[in-house]
């Protein structure tokens, strides 16, 4: 008979099981509770009187009182149990549709290689069955200074359209690059962080790329597998960056968002709408994350972080960027840069100068022509980086511009032109001759 000292380190996941079934079979109406639920099989549950009366089956004695309080006591017995606690969210209460998490849950219960009450599995002894990243087998570059010469050495525009750019960034403190593809915006957004760093310092510089599929807990917060399959609240990119800014508030931190128009940008940013203003930085006005528990701080986006975000504007499967985000960011115009800049670079590389004189007579030409044309304009003109890496033999140097020109720029161009084969045909006939 049990005894009334049972410990609630020992209740089980039967003990937990039997109670929902209980409570399933009476129609038992629990009190609701007010921020976390325990789903299971698609349906949610109060975590503490279900806990409770796991308790009371196990010791047999129906007034005794669940000894943990409510919260992460109580939440991490049950997670320990292989359960899943979720914060609520505002859908219809045990719908079939009941948010992410009915659906994940779903999910696990397919997943065979995890014992369910419904089909027992005996785990092998001794075998793991944790699954994790693997192991990186690159070392971070080293770090080296950078300055204001060797941007202007690398980068194809002027120098006051650097100057304009970085007042642009400091001013507010997020911008955005957008022009044609190939001029290379990702290629300036990382060397604008080292301008300002003053290094190439790869831990304050942070990397996206947005996308269809990429999200708001993907970017800021959500709930993510671990390597035992359960599902956790976990930080998103833009989070755990911010966490390390805030740590050193007199160091300047870099978030680069490569395509920030190919994602769903009104989604992904959420809260951020308003925190990424330059004068909505810091605590003073920190607001709660839709996933975060009462207790845990507010979420601010910290003074010394920059955002800079790259936009081609040559596709035009994607949406416009929403005017309350567009709002927030300083935009620079990227164009292609064929003048000097480009055939100094070129020079330097050993490319002989007929071949210089060809790539960019023929690509001027080109653009031009694309810019004039009603259907397209110079969101679509054809950047420079096709040609930033020219082979190491000058001898070599127009075989690989007839290459690139055949097949990187002249399959473009029946894109372009994809109702117009003629017109298609007369450019790539003239840029080819």
């Amino acid at each position: 008979m049990p005894t009334p000292s049972f410990d609630p380190s020992q209740l089980t996941r039967d003990h937990v099981l039997r109670a929902l079934r209980h409570i399933d079979r009476q129609g038992l109406n629990l009190p609701p509770s007010t921020v976390y639920d325990l789903v299971y099989r698609g349906r949610r549950y109060p975590p503490r009187p279900v806990a409770q009366l796991a308790y009371r089956l196990a010791t047999g004695q129906t007034d005794a009182k669940w000894p943990l309080p409510a919260g992460g006591p109580t939440n991490g017995l049950l997670e320990h149990l292989d359960f899943t606690v979720a914060t609520k969210r505002p859908s219809l209460a045990n719908s079939p549709l009941d948010g992410d998490v009915a659906a994940q849950q779903a999910m696990q219960d397919l997943y065979t290689g995890r014992p369910s009450d419904s089909a027992p599995m005996e785990k092998a002894k001794g075998q793991r069955m944790d699954v994790q990243e693997p192991v990186s087998g690159y070392n971070l570059p080293p770090t080296e200074s950078y300055d204001r010469a060797t941007a202007l050495q690398e980068l194809f525009i002027s120098e006051q359209k650097l100057d304009d750019t970085l007042s642009a960034l400091r001013r507010r403190r997020n911008i955005i690059l957008y022009g044609p593809p190939g001029t290379g915006k990702t290629f300036l957004a990382r060397r604008l962080a080292w301008l300002e760093l003053g290094s190439t310092d790869v831990t304050r510089v942070e990397l996206v790329q947005f996308h269809p599929s990429y999200s708001y807990e993907d970017f800021v917060q959500g709930f993510r597998p671990d390597a035992q399959g359960n599902f956790r609240l976990t930080l998103g990119v833009l989070l755990e960056f911010c966490h390390r800014a805030a740590q050193e508030p007199d160091k300047p931190y870099f978030l680069l968002i490569d395509e920030i128009n190919r994602g769903n940008v009104s989604r992904i940013f959420g809260e951020l709408f308003l925190l990424l203003e330059a004068d909505k930085r810091g605590p003073a006005h920190a607001v709660r994350l839709p996933y975060s528990p009462p207790h845990v701080p507010r979420f601010f986006v910290p003074e010394n972080l920059y955002v800079i975000g790259t936009m081609n504007t040559a596709d035009r499967s994607l949406a416009p960027l929403d005017y309350a985000l567009r709002r927030r960011f300083a935009f620079v115009k990227m164009q292609p840069e064929f003048g000097a800049p480009l055939q100094s670079f070129l020079a330097q590389k050993r490319v002989p100068a007929a071949v210089i004189t060809r790539l960019v007579t023929r690509l001027t030409e080109l653009n031009q022509a694309i810019s004039d044309d009603p259907d397209l304009g110079e969101d679509f003109q054809l950047g420079h980086s096709y040609f930033c890496q020219p082979p190491p033999d000058s001898a070599a140097a127009d075989s690989w511009l007839t290459l690139i020109l055949e097949q990187e720029i002249a399959p473009l161009l029946d894109e372009y032109w994809l109702d117009q084969p003629a017109k298609a045909a007369a450019h790539k006939k003239r840029l080819l001759r």
